[in-house]
C-alpha cells in the first residue's frame, strides 16, 4: 500500500493547498486516497474533490495503533497511493513528551515516509538547519523529501539546491513553489472555507493541481512512497447493535462538519441516512435528526427564513442530536437572528475562540450517544458561547476541555445538544446508541 505523509514545519507553510494539489495532480494517473491527521472536517472535503474518494481522518488521540492501521488498510485497499496530510507542525501534539495527536505519531504507526514542506521565504542555509533539526528530533520519523514553498526566483532556488547538496545530499528535493496568489485558499475563523459552500472550489483545486504539477516532481513522490505494509486483522472500531432507523442528517453550506466514520458506523448499525438542507428543504420522514457543526452564523438569516422547517423541527417527535453549529441552530437566536428555540439560550459570536481542544468526557446518564458512566473522547472548536442558558441538565461531565462550564450535552425533552463533536471510534457507542436509544 503506497503511502506518504505530507507534513509541515509549522501550520503556516501552505500544507493543505500543496497536499490537495499533489492529490489532484496524482489523480490524473492514479487512484488516490486522501487522509487528514487530526480532527479536522474541512481539509478532507478538499481532498475528496481532488481525488474523487472520501478523505478520512487518522487521529492518535481518537484511535489506538491497531485501529489506525486497520482504518488505513480498509480505505487504502485497491488504491494506487495514499496521501496523508499532516496537522500543524510535524511534531505538534497534545504534549511535548509524547506523540499523541501529532503527525509524527501517524507517520510512525503507518511506517510512512515523510515529505516536509518548508517555508523558504528569505531562507537558504537556515532552511537546511530547520530540516536537519526535524530529522534529528526523532530518528524513527523517516523524512525522505522536502518541498520549498514561497521561493523567489532562480537565484533563490540555486542557493537552496546548493545548500541541500552540500548538507543533506540524501534528501530528495521534490520541488520549489513560488509565491503565487493562485495557490491561496480562502479561510475564516474556524479554518478554510468548506467546499460544500461553493463548488467553484472544484475549478480552484483543478488549477492548484496544475500549478503543483508544474513546480513539483510528482514521479519523485511516487518513488518515495513506501509500499510494504504490515496488514492487520479486523479490529474493534465501534459497537454494532443493529436496529433500522431513519436518520435525517442536516447537510449543506451551513452544516457540513461530519466525520465519514460516523456515517459508516450508522450504516453498519442499519441506519438509513437521509441528507437534507436546512437552508432549503422541509424535514424528511425520519426517526432521528442529526445536526452537525458548521457555520450557521454565516447563514443565520437564510436559516431563519425557512420557517416551515423550523416549525417541523419544533414539532418533531423523534430524537434530536446536535453538535456545535447544530446546538446554535437549536437555541432561541444566533446573535439577534431568531432560530429554532428548543434550547432556552442565545448563541452569540465572539472575537476570541471559546473552545479549541481535544475533549474527554464522562457520560452522566443514558442518552442518544451513549450509556451512563462510559468515558468518551471528542473535539471542540468554536467562537460562540451561550448566554442566558436555563437548561442545566447535562449528559456529559468534561474531564478534558471546556464544554459549557465544565459540562456539555444539554438534555431537554427529546433533544441532546452540545459543543462536543463525537467521532465514532473515539466514542464507539455513538452510532449504536443513536439507533437504539429509547429514553
Amino acid at each position: 500500500m503506497k503511502r506518504v505523509v505530507i507534513a509541515g514545519t509549522s501550520s503556516e507553510v501552505g500544507k493543505t493547498t500543496i497536499a490537495t494539489g499533489i492529490m489532484k495532480a496524482l489523480s490524473k494517473k492514479y487512484n488516490v486516497q486522501g487522509y487528514k491527521v487530526g480532527p479536522d472536517y474541512i481539509d478532507p472535503t478538499y481532498h475528496t474533490i481532488a481525488t474523487g474518494n472520501y478523505s478520512r481522518n487518522l487521529d492518535s488521540f481518537f484511535m489506538n495503533k491497531k485501529q489506525i492501521k486497520y482504518l488505513f488498510q480498509k480505505h487504502s485497499k485497491n488504491k494506487d497511493i495514499s496521501i496523508i496530510e499532516g496537522v500543524r507542525g510535524l511534531y505538534e501534539g497534545l504534549s511535548i513528551k509524547d506523540d499523541t495527536g501529532s503527525t509524527a505519531s501517524i507517520a510512525k504507526i503507518l511506517d510512512a515516509p515523510v515529505i516536509l514542506i518548508v517555508n523558504a521565504k528569505s531562507l537558504t542555509k537556515s532552511a537546511i538547519a530547520i530540516i536537519r533539526g526535524f530529522m534529528e528530533l526523532d530518528k524513527d520519523v523517516k523524512i525522505k523529501g522536502v518541498i520549498f514553498n514561497f521561493v523567489r526566483g532562480e537565484g533563490h532556488i540555486n542557493k537552496l539546491k546548493e545548500a541541500m547538496q552540500y548538507y543533506l545530499p540524501n534528501i530528495e528535493i521534490i520541488g520549489f513553489i513560488p509565491r503565487k496568489e493562485g495557490l491561496k485558499l480562502e479561510s475564516r475563523h474556524l479554518g478554510l472555507i468548506p467546499t460544500p459552500e461553493n463548488m467553484e472550489f472544484k475549478n480552484k483545486i483543478e488549477k492548484i493541481g496544475e500549478i503543483i504539477e508544474e513546480y513539483l516532481d510528482i514521479d519523485k513522490i511516487i518513488d518515495i512512497a513506501d509500499e510494504d505494509f504490515d496488514e492487520v486483522d479486523e479490529v474493534y472500531l465501534w459497537e454494532i447493535e443493529e436496529n433500522y432507523k431513519k436518520v435525517a442528517i442536516a447537510y449543506d453550506e451551513a452544516f457540513n462538519f461530519y466525520y465519514y466514520d460516523n456515517f459508516d458506523a450508522l450504516k453498519e448499525n442499519k441506519a438509513e441516512l437521509i441528507f437534507f438542507s436546512p437552508l432549503r428543504d422541509e424535514m424528511p420522514d425520519a426517526d432521528v435528526l442529526y445536526i452537525g457543526g458548521g457555520y450557521p452564523e454565516i447563514f443565520k438569516e437564510k436559516l431563519s427564513k425557512n420557517k416551515e422547517l423550523i416549525e417541523q423541527i419544533r414539532e418533531f417527535d423523534g430524537y434530536i442530536y446536535a453538535e456545535c453549529g447544530g446546538l446554535m441552530y437549536l437555541t432561541k437566536a444566533i446573535d439577534d437572528c431568531k432560530m429554532v428555540g428548543l434550547i432556552d439560550a442565545k448563541a452569540i459570536m465572539t472575537d476570541k475562540v471559546q473552545g479549541l481542544s481535544y475533549v474527554k468526557a464522562k457520560i452522566l446518564e443514558d442518552c442518544i450517544v451513549g450509556k451512563k458512566d462510559r468515558t468518551i473522547k471528542g473535539h471542540e472548536f468554536h467562537y460562540s458561547k451561550l448566554i442566558g442558558l436555563k437548561d442545566k441538565r447535562f449528559a456529559f461531565k468534561i474531564l478534558r476541555g471546556r464544554g459549557i462550564g465544565g459540562y456539555d450535552g444539554i438534555i431537554k425533552k427529546n433533544v441532546l445538544a452540545g459543543y462536543l463533536h463525537n467521532h465514532a471510534v473515539a466514542n464507539p457507542y455513538f452510532a449504536s446508541s443513536m439507533v437504539n436509544f429509547e429514553g
